[in-house]
């Protein structure tokens, strides 16, 4: 690395105090000594945004600039995993919020509840969908630690709720996955009791091509292996984030589970699905499914949204429902996006407020 004197107005805020800087890796990496307050590291970006920062009562520049080293270091192998994540999938996502920053950083915090509140929007979820059950040890345990993350970032922010995967080791068998759930999934359920956080496992499959075949990377699909993992998690914090387009193309009744799991219905996702019948009758079920099918936005599939929004007025769903866009016809431009989301609302409206 090499070492380099940037002026404190370059940054966008006011460090204060007798202030070093060196270059790592494009971060600057900003050394704060202020007199009866310590000493602090910044790590930011070539935008000037923090990335991490960090305060000792008792430690010498020199440790703290290895301590920024390392956060960069770290922070570099996190966007390049979840680059990969984007990868192998389509509709990964995007990071909106840094949780591991929000555990740290009370203004950060802070920000991000002030902001949704002067929007006017209310978050639903943090949402992390990894496989912690992967056989990877490495990837396992990373996505098992960032997981513990969202929900102390959920309860930080108040939201109380992280839907997720609970992820499956695909060369294993359904009775060897339930093993492993036994093994991998006490703690995480532990650490969201004592946060007071639900977890709400979202019922797709993760099963739809090749790099994701054989099994697919999600075990909590079907009402039997609900009934199997709640019998070993047995914790009014695990619960279901339901969405009926998955169970439409395993050809499972999207209805009934809801009166069966009714206390179980944590979140809820509005998101359609078509069969391609043909197709089907042409590549068989025990093809890739998007051979298939395909996800499309709510009313141009085949979910039957009277009938799911009376069976969750049956069982007295009152959480949050989420539109999830994934479908190929909106993805071009931007103004498409924003059609996909004004269709599905101003389809919707027929069935919620």
């Amino acid at each position: 690395y090499q070492s380099c004197m940037i002026e404190k107005t370059d940054f966008p805020y006011t460090l204060g105090g007798y202030v070093e800087q060196q270059n790592y890796k494009g971060f600057d990496i900003a050394v704060s000594i202020r007199r009866y307050k310590g000493i602090s590291a910044y790590v930011i970006s070539s935008e000037k945004r923090l990335i991490r920062e960090e305060s000792a009562t008792f430690a010498d520049k020199e440790d703290m600039f290895r301590w920024g080293r390392e956060a960069v270091d770290r922070y570099l192998e996190q966007q390049e995993r979840r680059k990969e994540e984007k990868a192998e999938r389509r509709y990964a996502g995007v990071s909106h919020i840094d949780a591991e920053r929000v555990n740290q950083d009370d203004e950060y915090a802070a920000h991000i509840m002030a902001y949704a509140e002067k929007a006017g929007v209310e978050i639903s979820a943090l949402a992390y969908y990894p496989n912690v059950m992967t056989a990877d040890k490495e990837k396992r345990n990373a996505a098992i630690e960032h997981l513990k993350n969202v929900i102390r970032a959920s309860k930080k922010l108040g939201v109380g709720m992280v839907t997720t995967f609970i992820g499956r080791d695909q060369t294993k068998n359904v009775r060897e996955n339930l093993e492993l759930v036994k093994e991998i999934w006490p703690p995480i359920i532990k650490l969201a009791e004592v946060c007071d956080v639900k977890i709400a496992i979202e019922n797709c499959p993760m099963l739809f091509g090749e790099e994701q075949w054989p099994g697919g990377q999600n075990l909590m699909t079907t009402p039997p292996i609900w009934r199997e993992v709640f019998k070993i998690l047995d914790s009014d914090n695990l619960g279901i984030n339901y969405d009926p387009s998955h169970f439409i193309w395993q050809m499972i009744d999207y209805i009934r589970p809801l009166y069966e799991f009714k206390d179980k219905i944590f979140h809820v996702h509005y998101k359609d699905i078509k069969i391609y019948k043909d197709k089907l009758e042409s590549c068989g079920i025990m093809a890739y499914p998007l051979e298939y099918m395909s996800p499309k936005i709510p009313g141009l599939g085949d979910v039957d949204w009277g009938k799911y929004v009376s069976a969750l007025t049956d069982i007295g769903y009152d959480g949050c429902t989420c539109i999830e866009i994934e479908d190929k016809a909106f993805e071009d431009s931007k103004e498409k996006v924003e059609k996909s989301l004004i269709l599905s609302k101003r389809y919707l409206e027929k069935y919620v407020i």
